[in-house]
C-alpha cells in the first residue's frame, strides 16, 4: 500500500509538471541540445532539467520526437540483450541514494529492455506477474564509471566483483552491478519524460550538477563482468557530458 501511494504520488507530481506547461524545454536553466534530424527522434534531446518540488525532485527531458515511443526489440537471451534510456547523470555522491560512496556517477535513468526483469519487487502492469514487467518503462538509480573493456572512453555500470560487499540501497534488485529499483514511475508526454524521484531530504540535492543523455546499453554477451556497458550514445543534452545545470 505505501508503495502503491508513493507512485500515486509521483505521478501525480509528474503529470502536475506537464500540465502546468512547465516542460523542460520551457526552463531558463535547462541544458539545451540543438534538434538533429539524423538522431532518432523519440531520443533527440532538446532540453534537459532537473527541479525540487516540495520532497520531490522532478527530472525531465524534451525529445523532438515523441518519448518513450521507440523500444528496443526482444532477442531472447539475458546475454547481448539491449537496454534503451534516458539518463539524468548528475554531481550527487552515491551515497545520497543508498550505494557506497565515492563511486562514480550517480545517474537516474529510465529504461526498456524486453529480456529481462530487474524491478523484482514491484508490478509495474498490475497483472499479479511481478517477473515480465521489463518491456516498459521503469526507473533505476545506476552508477556509472569509465570501463575501457567496454570500448575506448566507455562507461558502464559499476559492477560487483565477487566478494566484494558495498553499501547498496533497500531496493537493489540482486544484480552484481551498482543499480537500484526505486519504483518511481517514469511519465510521457508528447516529447515529454519525467520522473518524480523522493528524498527523505531533498535539501542536500540543491546545488548539484546535472545533464540529460539518451543512450543504449547492452548486457554482456557472457554474462559477466563488464555486466552492463554503454555502448551507444544517441545524444548528450550538453554536447560533453560537462553536467552544466544546477538543481534549484
Amino acid at each position: 500500500m505505501k508503495f502503491l501511494l508513493t507512485l500515486g504520488v509521483c505521478s501525480l507530481l509528474a503529470s502536475s509538471a506537464h500540465a502546468d506547461g512547465s516542460r523542460a524545454i520551457n526552463q531558463d536553466d535547462a541544458v539545451r541540445s540543438t534538434a538533429d534530424a539524423a538522431k532518432p527522434a523519440p531520443f533527440d534531446i532538446l532540453a534537459a532539467h532537473v527541479h525540487r518540488d516540495g520532497t520531490s525532485i522532478i527530472f525531465h527531458m524534451t525529445t523532438s520526437g515523441v518519448a518513450g515511443e521507440d523500444r528496443p526489440a526482444s532477442t531472447g537471451t539475458l546475454g547481448g540483450a539491449p537496454v534503451w534510456s534516458y539518463v539524468w547523470p548528475t554531481s550527487l555522491d552515491p551515497s545520497t541514494v543508498g550505494f557506497e560512496g565515492k563511486t562514480g556517477i550517480l545517474a537516474l535513468a529510465a529504461t526498456s529492455h524486453p529480456d529481462f526483469d530487474d524491478t523484482p519487487l514491484y508490478d509495474e502492469d498490475g497483472d499479479g506477474d511481478m517477473a515480465n514487467d521489463s518491456a516498459g518503462w521503469h526507473s533505476h538509480w545506476v552508477v556509472l564509471t569509465p570501463n575501457e573493456a567496454c570500448g575506448p572512453g566507455a562507461l558502464s555500470v559499476r559492477d560487483i566483483a565477487e566478494g566484494e560487499t558495498p553499501k547498496l540501497p533497500a531496493t537493489w534488485p540482486g544484480l552484481p552491478i551498482f543499480i537500484d529499483s526505486p519504483g518511481f514511475t517514469p511519465m510521457f508526454d508528447g516529447p515529454e519524460i519525467s520522473i518524480a524521484a523522493a528524498f527523505a531530504n531533498p535539501d542536500e540535492i540543491a546545488g548539484a550538477s546535472f545533464d540529460g543523455v539518451t543512450a543504449a546499453l547492452k548486457v554482456n554477451a557472457d554474462v559477466h563482468a563488464p555486466l552492463l556497458c554503454v555502448t551507444d550514445v544517441f545524444d548528450v543534452a550538453s554536447g560533453d557530458l560537462s553536467l552544466p545545470g544546477k538543481i534549484k
